[in-house]
């Protein structure tokens, strides 16, 4: 049977003005700032941010939640610090590949883990980082176990000093801009062929494989651009601590990034990225208050979840489109 044919709409020149835009925000708000308290961890919050985006694509597109793309973040830290620490290859080629092995590896892992439905999946992703972890650990005269080990940066990256990426209003420009065409990048991805079929694979996997479309492939194809996602985070995380160690692979990171995307909504692909923004505000905020701070992260999710289930972006986006409604219709009326 012939697969029926997917049309997705072009770009509208607005998107183009608002990744724009939002570049030049992130040019301009170290100058704001001022604060090196501040833009530290608001670089900290966007490359928590980059791994959020990754976690929530995955369940917008696929419709399932991962308890282990710190695996992903953490192999591709990793793997920057091996190749620097042994010598194995110049910077920049050990860039290109700390994010093309977990790449590789998530899609080749996700042909067999997609075809896992709902808690299931969640499992196997867990299981999948906790060995990843467990192996840092285990594997000392390699990774040098829980103690971790520093990255032995060059002194230039791509033709910039290595300072570049160590300083916080340098870095926070770095990864904001990133951040911004990932998310954009996604979006080109969402409204083309390809991510149209795995909204209609999320919404009915058995009807779509009636009319003749193979499942697996685009959904493990999902989960491969997720992971690179994770990775391109754990690549910025690397280069701005200039160390590593099994943390990156905890399953508390991949649960923290979970709760960013649920603060922030995962309708929205920029959703989770805010969450992660509130996130690690609210816990700075609340870690200065009291030893207890999860409880505070954790009461916020459950009013989050109760009372915004679409999340904080997706409870914005909706009053503002309803606010539009209305001024469209008075308008009218006028």
């Amino acid at each position: 049977m012939t697969a029926g044919r997917i049309n997705a709409p072009r770009l509208s020149h607005l998107s183009w003005i608002l990744l724009a835009v939002a570049v030049a925000a992130g040019f301009g708000l170290p100058a704001v700032v001022g604060s090196v308290l501040v833009l530290t961890l608001l670089t900290q919050a966007v490359i928590g941010g980059m791994l959020a985006v990754g976690v929530g694509f995955l369940i917008r597109q696929n419709g399932v939640v991962s308890f282990g793309h710190a695996a992903w973040y953490g192999v591709s830290a990793y793997c920057l610090g091996l190749l620097l620490r042994h010598g194995v290859l110049p910077v920049e080629l050990a860039l290109v590949l700390a994010l093309a092995v977990p790449t590789l590896t998530a899609f080749l892992l996700g042909l067999v883990i997609v075809r896992v439905p709902g808690v299931a999946f969640s499992m196997l992703t867990l299981a999948v980082g906790q060995a990843f972890h467990e192996f840092a650990m285990k594997a000392q005269g390699l990774t040098n176990g829980d103690d971790g080990f520093a990255i032995p940066l060059p002194d230039s990256l791509f033709g910039l000093p290595i300072s570049t990426v160590q300083q916080p209003d340098t870095m926070f420009v770095l990864c904001w801009t990133l951040l911004a065409l990932v998310i954009f990048g996604l979006y080109v991805t969402v409204r083309s062929p390809f991510g149209r079929l795995t909204e209609a694979i999320r919404e009915n996997e058995e009807r779509a494989r009636f009319i003749g479309y193979k499942t697996v492939l685009p959904r493990a194809a999902t989960y491969a651009i997720s992971a690179f996602v994770a990775a391109l985070a754990g690549l910025l995380f690397a280069l701005y601590n200039g160390f590593v160690s099994p943390e990156v692979l905890h399953w508390s990171l991949s649960g923290s990034a979970l709760i960013m995307a649920v603060i922030g909504g995962s309708r929205l692909l920029w959703g989770p990225a805010l969450g992660a923004v509130i996130f690690f505000f609210l816990k700075d905020l609340a870690g200065n208050l009291t030893e207890h701070w999860p409880a505070m992260i954790g009461v916020t999710v459950i009013v989050v979840t109760v009372l915004m289930p679409a999340g904080i972006a997706g409870t914005i986006a909706g009053t503002l489109a309803e606010l539009t409604g209305r001024l469209r219709r008075a308008g009218g009326r006028a």
